[in-house]
């Protein structure tokens, strides 16, 4: 379950502000590309070869 791979990171300009840190090899799983639906739309997300991430509608 990717639950565990969650992390709680407290920014240190703002000490209460929390945010879930996800790795994005628990994302792709060895793909490199993926694609997210939010909100009724479909978008990619892509790995490009210099390792940047790109995302589409």
């Amino acid at each position: 379950m990717m639950v565990d791979n969650f992390k709680d990171m407290a920014l240190q300009s703002d000490p209460a502000a929390q945010h879930r840190i996800i790795e994005s090899a628990d994302l792709f799983r060895g793909t490199n590309e993926i694609m997210i639906r939010h909100d009724g739309l479909v978008y990619r997300l892509k790995i490009t070869r210099q390792g940047k991430l790109i995302l589409n509608k």
